[in-house]
């Protein structure tokens, strides 16, 4: 996936942002910013994106999300219930028509059998849809799988923007 990619679906996603008039915030963890940082890389981002959430520890998501730290005991933040949470936290605070949220197992180390490297929960929330989540596994080295993760991010999101 080459930088030139990753514009280009956040080019889609932004272009299809600003035809529904609707706003995106994101909620991240594994990927640290990275689908913020491709979002705000197109020219004239600041009238669809909302904000950015960098939650990589546990107490941040429960902190500035409001995830329920006995869901991260129960499930582990790599997981879909947290990354619904997220999604949802991350809707509430921001007051976005849509967001996205992500959290992995980038590597290289951190990974069980049950939650292996390049393992990457998302969910998305939005206006009159329910929020949904998807688990992914990437190959590669930790840039890979974040890289890899971004361009799911994106693409995801704007398939909860794009009106069939």
């Amino acid at each position: 996936m080459s930088d030139d990619d990753l514009l280009e679906r956040a080019r889609f996603l932004v272009d299809a942002l600003r035809a529904r008039g609707w706003h995106c915030a994101t909620a991240e963890s594994c990927t640290g910013g990275g689908v913020a940082t491709a979002i705000t890389g197109i020219a004239g981002s600041s009238d669809v994106f909302e904000c950015g959430y960098v939650t990589y520890s546990n107490p941040a998501k429960s902190k500035m999300l409001r995830v329920d730290a006995t869901l991260i005991d129960r499930h582990g933040a790599v997981s879909e219930a947290v990354a619904r949470a997220m999604a949802d936290g991350a809707r509430a605070a921001s007051g976005a028509e849509c967001t996205v949220a992500v959290t992995g197992v980038a590597g290289p180390g951190g990974g069980t059998p049950a939650k292996p490297v390049g393992m990457v929960c998302f969910a998305y929330a939005s206006d009159g849809a329910p929020t949904t989540a998807e688990t992914r596994h990437f190959a590669g080295d930790r840039a890979a799988v974040r890289r890899a993760a971004v361009a799911c991010a994106l693409e995801g999101l704007a398939g909860r923007v794009v009106v069939p």
